[in-house]
């Protein structure tokens, strides 16, 4: 089984909480690795403030997969959650282009609504196992 984004987070998701449904969201490593200086050449605020403004978004402490710097699950919706939909791990998106297919994916409606785009597949990792 997948390992889902655990730890302390902050959480400025939008829920549609009338219809009961939960929008697909996608969870930020911001630790050790992810979000620091680091990973060099990429503007980690511009990143996450431009997920921010097209997709529900949540920052995580380190998702132990640091050598794949950064980091992003793609956490279905409800609705997506229903057809059998599981978060899907993205690693070394260090690209303004990579962030755009992730926001437009999201923002369509990700896993189990939406196919992937087939570029996003250079991007797939596996998840952490955890004890």
């Amino acid at each position: 089984m997948p390992a889902t984004p655990t730890g302390p987070t902050t959480d400025d998701a939008r829920t549609d909480t009338a219809a009961g449904s939960v929008p697909c969201r996608v969870v930020v490593c911001r630790d050790c690795c992810c979000g620091t200086p680091k990973v060099t050449g990429v503007d980690h605020a511009a990143q996450t403030a431009r997920l921010r403004a097209r997709v529900p978004v949540r920052i995580s402490d380190c998702l132990d997969v640091c050598e794949q710097a950064n980091v992003i699950v793609v956490q279905p919706s409800s609705e997506g959650r229903a057809a059998g939909a599981r978060p899907v791990w993205l690693g070394l998106v260090n690209d303004p282009d990579a962030t755009e297919d992730i926001a437009g994916w999201v923002h369509a409606g990700g896993p189990g609504v939406v196919p992937m785009p087939d570029i996003l597949d250079l991007y797939t990792i596996t998840p952490p196992r955890r004890g």
